[in-house]
Order: C-alpha cells, then sequence, then structure tokens
C-alpha cells in the first residue's frame, strides 16, 4: 500500500521520524512498545492474534511511528469486524490499541496516526470506525479526529466477597496453577462447548456487532468461556473478578440466573460480578432495575460511509477489544 512508510516530522520537533503500516514483519514492535509503555509484557502472541483479522478480508490496519533508530514509539490501529444492520453486513473497525513512548507523549503522534489509520481505513473498504476511549484519549477523538460520540455504557458491579482468592491467587505463582485447575472444576459442570453466544441486542431490534464462527475463532486472543445457567447462556472472563461478556436469557429466568451466578462466583472465591451494556437494551432495563450503575465507556463512532443511525447501534462488554 502508499501507506506502509511515511516521514512524519510536523509537530514532534526537529528530529525526524518515520511510519510503517503494521505488518508480520513488524508485530513484535508492539510488545516492545507496550513493555515499555506499560512496563509489563503482554502473553505471548497477543498481538499476532488480535491483529489477525483474516476472516474479514482485511488485517493489520493501523501504523507505528519508530524515531531515528529505528525504535517503536507510538502505535495507532483499528480491529477490522462487521456491523449487522438488520440484514445487511457492513465492513466496520474498532479503534484498538494507542499507545506513544513516554518520551514521545504530548507531540501530536496519535492524531498523525490516528488521521493514517482512517485513511487507509478508506481506502480498504472499511465503511464505520466505533471506539471505547478513555478520558485521557478522549478530547482527541472529539476534537481533532471529530468522531461522534452516542452514549455512555453503564457498568454494573455486583458484589460477592470482601475478599478475592482469584485476585490473591495471581499475585503468587503457585496459587495461580492451583486456582486456575481448582477454577476449571468448579466450572466444569457449566461449560459448553460454545467460544461465544450471539449478540443480544439484535434480539432488541439494534444494530451490532455480527458474531458467527469466523467473529468467535477470531475472538480466541483472550481467554473467554461460555457457561449455561438453568435454561440461560453468559460468555464470561474470569479476571479481577467474574465479566459478564453477554447473556442469552428471558426476562422471566433473570432473577434466578443472576442468584445462581452469584453463589457460583462466591465458589470461585470471585470478589465481584460485573457486566456492561448500552442504554435501552432488554439487559440494561433488567439490570437497571435490580442493580446500580455508574457511567462507563464512551461509545465513539467515525461514519465513512455506511449511513447507519449511529444511535441504533448497541454493544455489550464482549464486543470491546479487552474482553
Amino acid at each position: 500500500m502508499q501507506q506502509s512508510s511515511r516521514d512524519m516530522s510536523d509537530n514532534v520537533g526537529s528530529r525526524n521520524f518515520h511510519t510503517e503500516r503494521l505488518s508480520k514483519k513488524n508485530l513484535s514492535d508492539l510488545d516492545i512498545l507496550y513493555h515499555t509503555v506499560y512496563n509489563k509484557p503482554q502473553p505471548a502472541n497477543y498481538f499476532a492474534k488480535k491483529y489477525d483479522t483474516a476472516y474479514t478480508g482485511v488485517e493489520y490496519v493501523g501504523f507505528i511511528a519508530y524515531n531515528e533508530e529505528n525504535l517503536p514509539i507510538a502505535y495507532y490501529g483499528v480491529i477490522p469486524c462487521f456491523i449487522r444492520h438488520g440484514d445487511k453486513l457492513f465492513l466496520a473497525a474498532q479503534s484498538g490499541d494507542t499507545m506513544t513512548h513516554p518520551k514521545y507523549r504530548y507531540k501530536g503522534l496519535f492524531v498523525q496516526l490516528a488521521n493514517l489509520t482512517v485513511d487507509l481505513c478508506a481506502d480498504e473498504g472499511i465503511s464505520i470506525l466505533f471506539g471505547f476511549p478513555n478520558q485521557n484519549s478522549l478530547h482527541g477523538f472529539l476534537v481533532k479526529l471529530k468522531w461522534q460520540m452516542t452514549e455512555t455504557m453503564a457498568c454494573y458491579t455486583i458484589p460477592i466477597s470482601i475478599f478475592s482468592v482469584e485476585g490473591f491467587s495471581r499475585r503468587l505463582p503457585f496459587m495461580k496453577d492451583f486456582y486456575q485447575k481448582y477454577q476449571q472444576r468448579i466450572l466444569k459442570e457449566y461449560l459448553v462447548s460454545m467460544k461465544g453466544i450471539e449478540n443480544s441486542v439484535f434480539t432488541d431490534g439494534f444494530a451490532g456487532i455480527n458474531r458467527n464462527a469466523h467473529y468467535f475463532n477470531y475472538k480466541t486472543y483472550n481467554d473467554t468461556q461460555v457457561i449455561k445457567i438453568g435454561k440461560s447462556l453468559l460468555w464470561i472472563k474470569i479476571k479481577n473478578g467474574l465479566i459478564i461478556g453477554d447473556i442469552k436469557c428471558a426476562e422471566e429466568d433473570f432473577d434466578d440466573t443472576m442468584n445462581k451466578v452469584k453463589k457460583l462466583a462466591f465458589r470461585l472465591g470471585i470478589k465481584q460480578i460485573q457486566f456492561q451494556t448500552s442504554h435501552q437494551t432488554q439487559l440494561s432495563a433488567m439490570f437497571s432495575e435490580r442493580y446500580d450503575a455508574i457511567p462507563s465507556f464512551y461509545v465513539l463512532f467515525k461514519d465513512l460511509g455506511a449511513n447507519i443511525p449511529l444511535d441504533k447501534i448497541k454493544f455489550t462488554f464482549a464486543d470491546i477489544d479487552t474482553f
């Protein structure tokens, strides 16, 4: 592509910088940059799996910035997927990792990389972008990149125990292995042979991420599982609590399901249960009637030609790249 390499010196001082499109050849530079920014490594092959979106026909949509010594100093990229609206599929992409080396922050690198990436998205036929930025990135997305915000997702946290066996086990290597075996022994009676569940927002008449077999195979870069409790299916992840990504549950079964989930969480030694969702969905209504919510992720879009009503696109925690 013509965007594979560009000089970039504006707004970053007198030194020269260049960019390269993300590819298999430079994926390892994301590991280097992540370790520098966060002072910890990601699991092996995490970025290789996360940015392998070949099932969509488009992959490695992002740019890495390098300094004169050819060291990675910043990255911005998006994750292709499909949005389903009615009976139509739209090639879309979720705003992914945003990283800048501490020595090179506040120099305009994020905006420049994001603009390059948006141009690349248009070239690749991606028709809509969406993302869930944190407070630090919000201003850049809204003011400098002209994305639109439609809502703030609701986060429901259900306390289970004062002490977290799960959290404690992650601090001690010998306890970690023991706990994971215990966890799987407890979950065994609930697990089903599914990699995920269909998007619940479709049953409410909204548009959302299309989750099919290809999507579920892709999503295995994170350790998630599907459990069945009574008649309900829950897509979960256990990390700093029991994280519910999405639920397939009839309204009349909701109370019984959640009571059993709480008991399961207690057996697992988990401190809390957490679920996040867009507003106006049935799950949002069921949770809000029973639990207090706090604002969580900002929901932002940049329409590149899809022309989907943005307020009709909804998400659950399972749709966020960190799930």
